[in-house]
């Protein structure tokens, strides 16, 4: 047995008997960086990324390439600390898709503001519905905003169509900037509305997600 492993052990226990709740935050991490870093003391590790970067929260958003600069963290434990949260996140919206029902603003705006949380770039999704709301799917368009080049209008009407939608939302987020429409998502937004009329679906929304609030066009007087 190593020096670390009778400690190691009892946190173990200590968590399996009584979840998280009675762990200080570097003490969580610690925990966490045993499945990543087998033979070394991990609460030193742990002690210097709560101090580089500031709260656990911090820690588990930070870039995989920061993180493993950080003395003590490389690669592998680095991955490990951007998986945790985000398959939390995946689990999470995963259930929520399950017989979810988007028959209102708040409640769209409530769903985009869990899919757009750990984005760090602008990205463009499509959420097909079917006439009483209830979502069928959502679709990931593109990357690098709304006017971006690589937004396929093709591709969303045969989104649309695939999942046999009534109505469609259409939503991005602006990740360093407010949410408010610029002449440019006015612009995408009249292309994709006329796009889906041609095939009788009704583009119902264009909502935009920014800095933990969200703007809806259609509650705005444009849709």
């Amino acid at each position: 047995m190593g020096i670390h492993d009778g400690h190691r052990e009892k946190m173990r226990r200590r968590f399996l008997t009584g979840g998280l709740d009675s762990f200080a935050d570097h003490e969580a991490l610690e925990l966490l960086l045993y499945y990543a870093i087998p033979r070394r003391d991990t609460n030193p590790i742990a002690h210097a990324l709560m101090e580089h970067y500031g709260s656990l929260a911090a820690v588990l958003s930070a870039p995989a390439e920061d993180l493993a600069r950080v003395e003590g963290v490389g690669a592998s434990a680095a991955v490990l600390l951007r998986l945790v949260p985000q398959l939390c996140r995946k689990a999470r919206i995963s259930e929520a898709e399950r017989e979810t029902v988007l028959s209102t603003t708040e409640r769209a705006g409530a769903y985009l503001l869990e899919r757009f949380a750990d984005e760090r770039h602008e990205v463009v999704y499509q959420l097909c519905l079917d006439r009483k709301g209830k979502l069928l799917t959502c679709k990931r368009l593109g990357e690098g905003g709304i006017a971006s080049a690589e937004l396929d209008i093709r591709k969303a009407v045969e989104n649309a169509i695939l999942s046999s939608a009534s109505t469609v939302i259409l939503a991005h987020n602006h990740p360093s900037g407010v949410a408010l429409p610029s002449q440019e998502d006015y612009a995408a937004t009249d292309r994709i509305r006329a796009a889906l009329a041609t095939v009788n679906i009704c583009l119902r929304d264009h909502i935009i997600v920014a800095d933990g609030d969200f703007v809806s066009m259609a509650d705005s007087g444009y849709l």
